[in-house]
């Protein structure tokens, strides 16, 4: 297929909502592609914390999860196509949920039963990129940097602000990627402490002090000096990060500025000693001034925002590219990424069957 209409769906790990993108892609003599229309839908409280506590539930009750989440994208899936009367398309990417990750134990999971959104389109499903990547030894982690390389060649690096910080760029004529630290899935729930979904442009934070304790015991966690593939989770935000609070009793907005500061020196020290020199931004972490502030202060010129497509919607813009290659039997995950064996095609393709 040279020209191919797939609307993508992503569920972030901050629990900001469902993403969702209508994206064309085509390729002549490079690839290129096109968000024609995007929309997040908002969690209600509900599955804020359905989502949120679905590590504590038993396989059955995961399996309810996946089938009640699914019938949950079907619905907004059929909105979104009547909101924008969107007439052709040829398949759909679902991301899904992650509810586990932990690649350690070769476990990922993404909650999302296909099967509602299938009978809403009657077209193919692209879904669970994931777990092919964990069999074969990998990460399963990040999945992005393919469309990176593809699609924002013009660019030293493409890093992302969302749930966590994730970079990618190109090493020795390999592309490399990583988590480097958590961002959003921290700073919201320490927003919400203060009657917030989020800190609104860095605010809270902005108001607060950098506290140097709590700022060396953030920046001396062990994944900081692993090599990569490597990625981050849920679990490990819970295990490492969240005591810290408890343990360094400040004010919200003390913790909230130390922990931007942390962030900022994590991701600037990272692309100077890779002399990256040019960075698109995208995720909801761009909207945080001060964090950009803070960034700029401690490696200036070198960041670029996205668009506001593209700081919304470019991990479900890429999900989509990702079935779009799936589609084609193109390889859409490297194993320089992930550490997994090989390149290779990921993503199941639901199309009606059992």
């Amino acid at each position: 297929m040279n020209k191919i209409h797939i609307i993508g769906l992503m569920s972030g790990t901050s629990l900001d909502g469902l993403d969702l993108a209508y994206c064309k892609f085509s390729r002549q003599e490079s690839w290129a592609f096109e968000i024609i229309h995007s929309q997040t839908v908002s969690y209600s409280k509900e599955w804020k914390a359905r989502l949120s506590s679905a590590m504590s539930l038993s396989k059955e009750e995961l399996e309810r999860l996946s089938l009640d989440f699914g019938l949950l994208m079907a619905e907004h899936l059929n909105d979104f196509i009547e909101l924008h009367k969107i007439e052709i398309i040829d398949a759909i990417a679902s991301h899904g949920h992650t509810v586990f990750h932990q690649p350690q134990n070769g476990i990922t999971l993404q909650v999302g039963d296909p099967k509602p959104m299938y009978d809403v389109v009657q077209k193919p499903i692209v879904w669970n990129f994931r777990s092919p990547d964990i069999a074969l030894g990998g990460q399963g982690a990040p999945l992005v940097p393919i469309a990176d390389r593809l699609l924002f060649a013009e660019y030293d690096a493409c890093l992302n602000l969302g749930g966590f910080s994730n970079i990618s760029f190109e090493e020795e004529g390999k592309r490399i990627a990583f988590d480097i630290c958590p961002v959003n899935i921290v700073m919201n729930v320490l927003a919400e402490k203060l009657g917030m979904p989020y800190d609104d442009k860095g605010e809270f934070a902005r108001s607060g002090n950098v506290d140097e304790d709590l700022l060396e015991a953030l920046n001396q966690l062990d994944y900081y000096t692993d090599a990569p593939p490597k990625s981050l989770g849920l679990e490990w935000v819970q295990e490492h990060v969240s005591p810290l609070w408890e343990f360094y009793r400040l004010s919200v907005e003390d913790q909230l500025r130390t922990f931007v500061e942390h962030v900022a020196i994590q991701i600037s020290m990272l692309s100077r000693e890779n002399n990256l020199n040019s960075v698109l931004i995208t995720g909801g972490g761009a909207y945080n001034r001060f964090l950009m502030e803070r960034l700029n202060n401690l490696h200036p010129n070198v960041w670029t925002l996205g668009s506001h497509e593209l700081i919304e919607f470019k991990e479900a813009m890429v999900f989509a590219f990702l079935a779009y290659l799936r589609l084609n039997g193109c390889i859409n995950v490297l194993s320089s990424v992930t550490g997994a064996k090989n390149d290779h095609v990921s993503g199941r393709i639901f199309a009606g069957d059992c």
